[in-house]
């Protein structure tokens, strides 16, 4: 296994239940890249992404993630796991009774964080920097779309994670919304040297903020995939 990549998973094969999703997946992803997941409806994008936060368990093939391997994590160490990540989840699944601020307070709490002046000083910094810093007392539905996903990547960024999965992020937001948490998501990537592995079905955000593809197919992975821009069609 390669000590540099944040992800590496070898001849994995990925289960839902009984059923195989995904078989022989081999991906490698290094510090610092951005890498589109794409793929059809069902083709298994919240299944590998599922699998690389451990919520479906690896047994088959050789993965690793922030140097954990999914093999061999026990239950009991996946809360380890996910304080290395930021997940960020399309339908946001944010604490509705809570204000911008105690949503982030309470992730601070539940991954350990106890002394108050630290805390607000996190919470001040991934407010600024995903420009919601004035608005940290404000209800989550007193947001628009746009924001409250701002404050789902503040959320994901609390922990200083080496790597955000991003599972269609701009899924419900209008077109214009969506450039804005592109470019937010892009400059998070650059200014931290954050990896972000995104899945999304919009190839018009791929077309205006080019990276690395992969993409899922009848249940393989195809890696360095080219999309032409004005069919939206795919090669390899």
């Amino acid at each position: 296994m390669d000590s540099s990549a944040l992800i590496e998973l070898n001849n994995c094969n990925i289960y839902q239940g009984e059923t195989l999703v995904l078989k022989d997946i081999n991906l490698k992803i290094q510090k610092g890249e951005f890498v589109y997941l794409i793929g059809k409806t069902g083709s298994g994008k919240s299944s590998l992404l599922k699998t690389l936060y451990s919520d479906l368990r690896l047994t088959e093939g050789d993965g690793m993630v922030v140097n954990f391997d999914l093999r061999k994590i026990k239950r009991k160490k996946v809360p380890y796991l996910r304080r290395k990540l930021g997940i960020v989840f399309q339908d946001f699944q944010l604490l509705m009774d809570r204000s911008v601020l105690e949503n982030l307070n309470f992730v601070l709490k539940a991954t350990g964080w106890k002394d108050k002046s630290k805390m607000k000083e996190r919470t001040d910094r991934v407010l600024k920097l995903v420009g919601l810093h004035t608005k940290d007392f404000k209800m989550p539905f007193e947001l628009s779309g746009g924001e409250q996903q701002r404050l789902v990547i503040a959320r994901s960024l609390l922990n200083e994670p080496e790597l955000i999965l991003a599972d269609e992020p701009t899924g419900n937001l209008d077109p214009e919304t969506s450039d804005k948490i592109m470019n937010l998501l892009m400059r998070i990537g650059k200014e931290l040297n954050t990896t972000i592995l995104m899945a999304t079905h919009n190839y018009s955000i791929i077309e205006k903020f080019p990276a690395r593809i992969v993409m899922l197919d009848k249940g393989e992975l195809l890696d360095s995939i080219k999309l032409d821009t004005k069919t939206y069609e795919v090669s390899y």
